[in-house]
């Protein structure tokens, strides 16, 4: 249990997470500010990528930056309980003003009740207008400090550096009014920020300490895995013994990789950390088994409509599964918070007749296990920043295995939304493609003085007495028409043609 009084703790550093709009300088800000938190004359710079660095200020101060993947992996880590980000900085570009995203931020901002800081980027283009920024974010809801509001507003260029330092400084003063505070000696508790497998580390995760001391050879649990860690890293890569609350590491020592948002707790031995992932397992399977059940009872109900329905207070019956197409896919990427964020963003797509259905995702390349996976659901591969083996692609060429790679988030929704729409069934559409007015009816003799009415169809058309094959507009022609006689002077004659028109998401 949480103490009610945090502040007779020592301070923790804040932790921020960037979010904005897509191309309003978000990876740029990451990219400056991870470049700051490199002393200066350190020697190889940046060694790796964490998901979590910590920019130490001339003031002796720290801030923890996230660089989560995108909005959807910020809200799959909140729906799992993991409350981790203090402060939002919020990046408008200053020659674009408030997108949809930009919105989208605010309202996971508000939704997760933490405090906003707007960053305006791009203030050193020729065409920004942050007074325009401004009087768009307070139409949005945001309550600026400069008219009675409690939300600062920073004007930066994440490409020279510039405000920086005033955003920095506004992050600290947040934090300080907000006393952030830790207990740093009782057991490690933390979240999984990312995780993946590594050539000659095996399975590593990133871990933020939130309470506590993370120490080395401790042993810890998160999701349905455990570790005892065995080594650990900060941003830099240098090695650690121990990491204090608000502190980003490198844990090494995984038996499975953990998920992204998954709660990380101290166990006091191995015993106990593998009981508690084999009960979690357990609880999983049975949640599987009962899940499945649902599913069968489900199809039988739809089978059989006749058939008493068990007992049941929220049953829902769901569209005929004939009526909605599935695009089955198995998912892999390099770290978990990506493959979240796709997940996430692939379940959103789609309507009540054609939809995404994620057959299994994970982190690694592609291999013949997935290949496998994808032939048996009849479905396709879906690679983010992976390699696929040789043993895999062939295998794929054989099973007739579609494997699509990107490593931009946003191409690969938008080939997914075009595969979707391709599988929508088309709008058939009742096009007119002539017209012709019946001027007089003749009786023809058509055989031993058998007589038929002729004015038009298209059983024959004959322009005075020769026959045609079309009669443009503005000339006469007959036409008899095949098994109808009833037909008067003045009558209007129309030919259709049904064309199917496609459609898109």
């Amino acid at each position: 249990a949480m103490p009610k009084d945090m502040t007779i703790y020592p301070p923790r550093p804040p932790i921020v997470t960037i979010m904005g709009h897509v191309d309003h300088g978000k990876t740029t800000l990451l990219d400056t500010l991870r470049k700051s938190s490199v002393a200066a004359g350190e020697v190889g710079g940046i060694t790796q990528h964490i998901g979590a660095f910590s920019v130490s200020l001339p003031s002796q101060k720290t801030i923890t930056f996230l660089d989560t993947p995108g909005h959807a992996a910020f809200s799959a880590m909140r729906a799992r309980g993991a409350n981790v980000t203090d402060i939002v900085v919020l990046v408008v570009a200053a020659d674009d003003g408030v997108m949809p995203q930009t919105l989208e931020a605010i309202k996971h901002a508000k939704n997760a009740g933490v405090p906003i800081i707007v960053a305006i980027n791009k203030i050193d283009k020729h065409d920004a207008d942050s007074r325009k920024v401004r009087d768009s974010l307070m139409r949005h809801g945001i309550e600026l400090e400069e008219v009675g509001g409690d939300t600062q507003c920073v004007e930066i260029s994440a490409l020279t550096g510039k405000g920086l330092d005033t955003l920095e400084e506004t992050i600290i003063t947040l934090a300080e009014l907000n006393d952030y505070c830790a207990e740093v000696d009782i057991e490690a508790e933390g979240v999984i920020i990312e995780s993946q497998i590594e050539k000659g580390k095996g399975n590593v995760a990133t871990v933020l300490v939130k309470r506590g001391t993370l120490k080395q050879g401790d042993i810890i649990v998160a999701g349905t895995s455990w570790c005892k860690v065995r080594m650990m890293s900060d941003d830099k890569g240098q090695s650690l013994k121990q990491a204090p609350p608000g502190t980003p590491v490198k844990v090494m020592g995984w038996r499975e990789t953990p998920s992204t948002g998954d709660e990380v707790l101290q166990a006091t031995d191995e015993e106990l950390a593998k009981t508690v992932v084999a009960n979690r397992q357990r609880k999983i399977e049975r949640e599987k088994q009962i899940k499945d059940l649902e599913i069968i009872n489900e199809k039988r109900r739809q089978q059989y409509p006749t058939m008493p329905s068990p007992p049941s207070s929220n049953t829902v019956i769901k569209p005929d599964d004939d009526q909605i197409k599935e695009l089955r896919v198995v998912v892999k990427g390099d770290v978990s918070g990506s493959i979240e964020a796709i997940v996430d963003s692939l379940d959103s797509i789609g309507n009540e007749e054609v939809h995404v259905s994620v057959v299994d995702f994970g982190v690694g390349d592609i291999s013949e296990s997935d290949v496998q996976m994808a032939a048996a659901a009849q479905g396709a591969i879906l690679g983010f920043n992976v390699k696929v083996d040789k043993r895999a692609s062939s295998l794929a060429q054989v099973e007739h295995v579609e494997i699509m790679c990107y490593n931009i988030i946003y191409k690969l929704l938008d080939d997914i939304k075009n595969k979707l729409s391709k599988m929508l069934p088309p709008v058939l559409e009742t096009v007119v493609s002539g017209e012709a007015t019946v001027l007089q009816v003749f009786q023809i003799n058509v055989k031993n003085r058998e007589f038929r009415p002729v004015a038009g169809s298209l059983e024959s058309l004959k322009h005075l007495k020769q026959d045609v094959t079309e009669a443009k507009k503005g000339l006469e022609c007959g036409i008899s028409f095949d098994g109808f006689t009833d037909f008067k002077e003045g009558d209007l004659v129309q030919s259709i043609v049904v064309k199917e028109v496609p459609r898109t998401l």
